[in-house]
């Protein structure tokens, strides 16, 4: 299924190249790396040196790269996102996608 940046927060994450870009705790901004996990609360982010870090949602920005295969598009793509749009289990925010195609 193509990723569109209007409907980015209803689709799994895991697994994109994820950026803070902004931090109500400003030691997080500029972490990246791959998003390999993800709470109600909480997303990991394991870093080019491997390490896993863990950044709340709320209160915090992030940039995600659609990479072009799943973008529809030939090149990739990068969307901010609200860390607050995300803070709800991740398995119940992808099926509200259903809910908005459905209206």
């Amino acid at each position: 299924m193509e990723i569109t940046p209007s409907k980015l927060v209803f689709h799994e994450l895991v697994g994109l190249h994820v950026t803070v870009v902004e931090a109500t705790n400003p030691t997080l901004k500029d972490i990246s790396g791959k998003m390999v996990d993800e709470t109600k609360n909480m997303i990991i982010i394991q870093t080019n040196e491997g390490i896993e870090k863990m950044i709340q949602k709320n209160g915090t920005s992030f940039v995600f790269q659609i990479p072009a295969h799943l973008s529809g598009k030939h090149a990739e793509r990068y969307v901010k996102v609200n860390g607050n749009l995300l803070l709800s289990q991740p398995e119940n925010r992808t099926k509200n996608i259903r809910k908005i195609h459905m209206r």
